[in-house]
């Protein structure tokens, strides 16, 4: 497992949420990649982990597409709900 190399950024308030519940369900991120794309979401591995990084913004397609695919609220994601 790499270790992050930048900070956590201010981009965005979902991405350490997306990245906990991806490793909550064992998933790689490239795994997570494949199901957005299978999902109409074109990223690739260094936007999603800019993404989880806090270091990019996430479209509201991106974030509906993240809490499907990993079976959590968009309100989990935003902060505003505990899994």
């Amino acid at each position: 497992m790499r270790l992050r190399k930048q900070e956590l950024g201010d981009r965005n308030l979902v991405g350490a949420r997306v990245e906990a519940a991806r490793k909550k369900k064992g998933m790689k991120q490239k795994e997570l990649l494949a199901q957005l794309q299978v999902n109409g979401v074109d990223m690739n591995a260094s936007g999603l982990s800019k993404l989880e990084g806090q270091i990019r913004f996430v479209t509201d397609v991106e974030l509906v597409a993240l809490a499907d695919i990993l079976e959590v609220s968009v309100d989990f994601l935003l902060g505003r709900a505990s899994q």
